[in-house]
């Protein structure tokens, strides 16, 4: 448990908590990407203990959330033409223009939840006669592993394996998040666990760029409080400078090995973000060579697909413009068993952790 619960320990939080309230002078708003950051903000109380000159601002770092409506509608489609459909568990519930991926295997479908998509590899060998499809949805921290994948099917000859892919990046959404008219963001706080893979050289010309703090920050309790401080310290200097406060799992130069395998499988381009829209060369897409692991080109899917509903404000969460409470469905027709939008029915969705875990006036 080494370097885990000496930072839920409270007295040093609150240390560090009334460090913050002896620096700052005047509001600030601080975004945090991550949607497990985002949880432990919520689910530890720490809102409310911050000083009210601090509000924190939650982000589009909950890949589940961003994933597009568009896409759960091909996995629908893919189960009903009898496709062996791989996923990780949170995507099961999320809302498809119609129906979710639960919804489709109550309905038939053969619906596998993993815990790999080394897995889904496993289960194509074993079904050579059934196509199987690995939902490959994430930020930067899962594409090594659906990388790898792909690498495997390939060394193994497999012709009955693919991945629908919907993989997106972090810094091109720090950067449309930025350029939105409406952003009113101060500073940042990175998703550690993404830089755990990628590293954080390709923060310090977005904080050169927009003269905003950014401080690559862990998920517990202290770790939160700590890039708040060092956030916040530097916004009353009037600096603007990449800080790693998750030193302890992040180098500046991240995992070049899981970095050599995605850019081996992957190549950047753009990608629609679930109620954002498309944000330029946000993604990943498998690379030519790799094409023929492509779920969405072998199965010719690329057809109209319905927009997002009205009823849910997931875009205006998830750029930070509002908070979830404030959406007029919240807690009411939009529930965990009920929700109209993905934010609420995953792990790190924002609606949801305000729904289990959060006050009305957070």
């Amino acid at each position: 448990m080494k370097h885990l619960t000496e930072y839920r320990d409270l007295e040093a939080t609150q240390q560090v908590i009334r460090q913050i309230e002896k620096v700052v002078t005047r509001p600030w708003k601080i975004m945090e990407i991550c949607g497990g950051q985002t949880h432990s903000l919520v689910r530890n109380g720490l809102l409310e203990l911050l000083p009210e000159e601090i509000q924190m601002i939650h982000g589009p770092g909950c890949p589940v959330c961003v994933t597009p409506m568009q896409l759960i509608d091909l996995a629908v489609e893919l189960m009903e033409q009898g496709v062996i459909l791989c996923s990780f568990g949170d995507m099961v519930r999320v809302p498809g223009s119609t129906i979710s991926l639960q919804e489709a295997k109550s309905r038939g479908g053969d619906l596998r939840i993993l815990y790999s998509p080394l897995e889904a590899i496993r289960i194509a060998k074993e079904n050579p006669d059934r196509e199987v499809v690995f939902f490959a949805v994430g930020f930067e921290t899962t594409a090594p592993a659906n990388a790898l994948s792909v690498l495997q099917a390939e060394k193994e000859g497999l012709s009955n394996y693919s991945i629908l892919v919907s993989h997106v990046l972090v810094p091109p959404a720090m950067e449309g998040i930025l350029d939105d008219p409406l952003c009113a963001i101060d500073a940042f706080l990175g998703a550690g666990h993404v830089c755990a893979i990628m590293g954080y050289r390709q923060y310090h010309p977005i904080a050169e760029k927009y003269k905003i703090p950014i401080v690559v920050t862990g998920f517990e309790p202290l770790d939160l409080v700590q890039g708040i401080y060092r956030a916040v310290a530097q916004l009353e200097k009037g600096e603007y400078r990449v800080e790693n406060q998750y030193a302890r799992a992040v180098t500046e130069e991240g995992n070049l090995a899981a970095q050599n395998v995605i850019h081996q499988v992957f190549e950047v381009a753009d990608r629609q973000w679930r109620g954002i829209g498309t944000i330029p060369m946000s993604g990943y897409a498998l690379k030519e060579e790799y094409h023929a692991y492509d779920a969405g080109r072998r199965f010719s899917l690329e057809k109209e697909r319905p927009q997002d509903p009205g009823e849910c404000i997931a875009g205006a969460i998830l750029k930070g413009q509002k908070k979830p409470h404030q959406c007029p469905h919240f807690g009411t027709k939009c529930t965990p068993r009920t929700p109209l939008g993905a934010p609420m029915v995953s792990s790190e969705g924002a609606c949801a952790a305000y729904y289990h875990f959060a006050s009305t006036n957070t």
